[in-house]
């Protein structure tokens, strides 16, 4: 936890660190291990505020416990993160209990990782408290009692396997359509570098991913480098930003293409997305496009 901290405060805000305090806490001792990262919460390793928790499932005896801890620290987590759901119907008791336990202010994010919550991942992502969904491989896999191959697991058969493509897909879907975040899910094979690109360049560009975890600090460079604009694209977005803004937005032609309004958004949207990762020495804007669309941005 610690060295995901460190990472964050060297290469800026473009990733959040989750602090695990489910499967990442010792069997009886959830508690403890609470109190612990209510003091990472706390530290000046959290310089950003970019950093969230992910709690207990609501039907853990520890539940209230845990959470209670982690919105009590100095400063509070950036999102909570609720694991292992049956449905909306968990997810709005596990909101109001929050809720009841003062954390009414934090933004929640939800692993879709059973089946009850796969059937209902809309009204999921139709939630108002809800900012972001995750697919939880691993646990998809294990619900389904041994259809599912171990190698739907790995780094090629997660993108292979129909019934994993469905869930992604649905996941990725519910998310775009309710405007909330799309993360995906880990690559286990942490020392597999050309793997994991090939995982990250795959989860963004062809099933509409917009952030992925990682399972290990090794895995956040790779993962920031493969979700970051080529300089290609962001070449062509400037260009064709420039025309049409010199166009008062009508339509434009580009190199024999059609352009108006909708690839207008298109391509903002991906100047966006170069200038927020800059911060980790993604593709640099020039600094005429910078003063020109985000003098007022960090």
């Amino acid at each position: 936890m610690s060295k995901s901290l460190e990472l964050q405060a060297e290469l800026g805000p473009v990733f959040d660190v989750t602090l695990d305090a489910e499967d990442g806490a010792p069997v009886g001792g959830e508690v403890e291990h609470a109190l612990l990262i209510a003091a990472l919460l706390a530290s000046a390793g959290n310089r950003f505020g970019r950093v969230g928790v992910r709690v207990l499932p609501l039907d853990h005896p520890r539940f209230a416990d845990v959470a209670q801890i982690v919105l009590q620290a100095t400063k509070l987590p950036a999102y909570l993160m609720l694991p292992k759901p049956r449905g909306v119907a968990e997810v709005v008791r596990a909101a109001q209990a929050i809720d009841a336990l003062g954390g009414a202010s934090i933004p929640l994010h939800v692993l879709i990782e059973t089946h009850g919550a796969l059937h209902e991942v809309h009204a999921i992502a139709a939630h108002a408290r809800v900012e972001s969904l995750s697919f939880g491989l691993m646990d998809f896999v294990a619900a389904h009692r041994g259809a599912i191959p171990a190698s739907a697991m790995g780094v090629e058969g997660q993108f292979t396997h129909p019934l994993i493509v469905r869930a992604k897909l649905e996941i990725a879907a519910a998310c775009h359509a309710h405007r909330k975040t799309p993360s995906h899910c880990v690559v286990t094979e942490f020392k597999h570098a050309a793997g994991l690109m090939d995982a990250a360049s795959r989860a963004c560009r062809q099933f509409g991913y917009t952030r992925m975890w990682s399972i290990h600090p090794a895995q956040i460079r790779p993962i920031v480098e493969a979700f970051t604009p080529t300089t290609a694209e962001v070449d062509m977005a400037i260009e064709i930003i420039g025309a049409a803004q010199a166009a008062d937005w009508a339509p434009i032609r580009h190199h024999d293409t059609l352009h108006d309004r909708a690839s207008y958004r298109y391509f903002w949207q991906l100047l966006e997305r170069a200038h927020r990762t800059s911060y980790a020495g993604g593709t640099q804007l020039p600094a005429e496009v910078r003063a020109t669309y985000f003098a007022a941005s960090p």
